[in-house]
């Protein structure tokens, strides 16, 4: 049988690769950090890192570290069970309880990824007599979570209020019991973030409830690094928010759902991922509380990355490269052609630069992309030199 679907998928691998979507896994020999060590995949040798989420550079951070160095001392490597059974120790209620209050939310629910805890949200509150109005440009896992749902669906086009409220009044008159908007905080192949205090007034003036995916805004966006609700002053309006510790939260893995009180308390009764997964690794637990610690008591992480992100936008603008604008630390360099950003991608890992080429299905077809993330461990000679980089793969491209 397999025969006749080998030839298939090898006809599928190759149409991909003439397409020139294929996306190679480069293999690196470092810890993550601000620059790695390829070993496989790409140029080797010590390179320059600008595709990570490793946003505030605490991947490798000393006293995290430390932390989690400690905790598999005290805790052990990992729980062997789910929560409700034997999988649940004083460091994930220490760190539920962190969250909370640093997310400004009743109560924290952990996962062991922030695409669990999208998948394990809608199915757990909606129903057939319910629906979900979900952002068109919505990360892949909150996707994923509303398929899992019997809810209607509706979709409006990407920060898009008026589409939004259409949507919302579609919804209230085919009869829906409960409404739920959905949105990313930050849409992770732009950079743009979403008008949170326009979709709120939406909400309030429909009721409809309110969840953000905060994935690439948690630790860095916002007063204090709270996040797109604390940018927009929103906090105590959103219902729903999830986000991840693999980002700049430490960069490891794991997710939370911090939301009202019945709603984290339903999802530990109901939540498929969280009733039959394994507990996230308590080593990660107690490094995550570690990383609250440092965001609470500096914000010089932040202002380097802001210093960074300024920079990079600015140098290559200067350049003559077409970037999305905003502020954020992910500065999509716009390609276009596939083909084209896949060999751009190249060239700059010849010249010392790991940065990736983003490519339909990632983004939409004609929409091809260098996401270039910035990191508060870039230092300004680092910036320059990617941006010296760029310059120079553009003109052996165009040569």
């Amino acid at each position: 049988m397999f025969d006749s679907v080998r030839d298939d998928l090898r006809t599928t691998l190759d149409e991909i690769r003439a397409a020139g979507l294929h996306k190679p896994e480069r293999v690196i020999g470092t810890p993550q950090s601000a620059t790695v060590n390829v070993t496989a995949g790409g140029r080797p040798g010590e390179v320059l890192n600008f595709c990570a989420n490793n946003y505030l550079g605490l991947a490798d951070h000393p006293e995290v570290l430390a932390a989690a160095h400690e905790a598999l001392d005290r805790w052990g490597y990992g729980m062997a069970s789910v929560r409700f059974i034997c999988g649940t120790q004083e460091v994930h209620k220490d760190l539920e309880s962190r969250l909370s209050a640093f997310l400004g939310q009743e109560d924290t629910i952990l996962y062991s990824s922030c695409f669990d805890a999208n998948g394990g949200v809608f199915e757990t509150l909606l129903g057939a007599q319910d629906a979900v109005i979900s952002d068109a440009l919505n990360h892949a896992s909150i996707i994923d979570g509303i398929r899992l749902s019997k809810a209607r669906r509706f979709r409006y086009a990407n920060r898009d209020m008026a589409d939004l409220e259409c949507r919302l009044k579609e919804a209230t008159e085919g009869g829906a019991r409960r409404k739920l908007i959905v949105t990313d905080g930050v849409f992770s192949m732009d950079g743009h973030v979403a008008p949170l205090a326009e979709i709120c007034d939406l909400a309030e003036r429909h009721d409809a409830m309110v969840m953000v995916d905060d994935s690439h805004a948690v630790g860095f966006v916002g007063p204090g690094g709270r996040g797109t609700p604390g940018l927009h002053g929103v906090m105590d309006r959103v219902d729903i928010l999830t986000g991840t510790l693999g980002k700049a939260l430490g960069g490891a893995s794991g997710g939370y759902v911090a939301a009202r009180a019945e709603i984290v308390a339903l999802l530990r009764q109901r939540s498929r991922p969280y009733l039959f997964s394994n507990t996230l690794a308590p080593v990660i637990a107690a490094a995550s509380l570690k990383v609250l610690d440092l965001l609470e008591s500096a914000d010089d992480l932040r202002v380097r990355l802001g210093e960074n992100t300024l920079l990079f936008r600015h140098r290559m603008t200067e350049e003559g490269f077409d970037i999305l604008p905003g502020d954020h630390p992910i500065a999509p360099v716009m390609i276009g052609d596939a083909s084209r950003a896949g060999r751009l991608a190249e060239l700059l890992l010849e010249r010392g630069v790991y940065v990736v080429g983003f490519s339909y299905p990632v983004v939409p077809e004609g929409q091809a992309r260098i996401r270039v993330q910035l990191s508060a461990a870039h230092s300004t000679e680092d910036v320059n030199r990617v941006v010296e980089a760029f310059v120079a793969a553009r003109a052996e491209l165009d040569a």
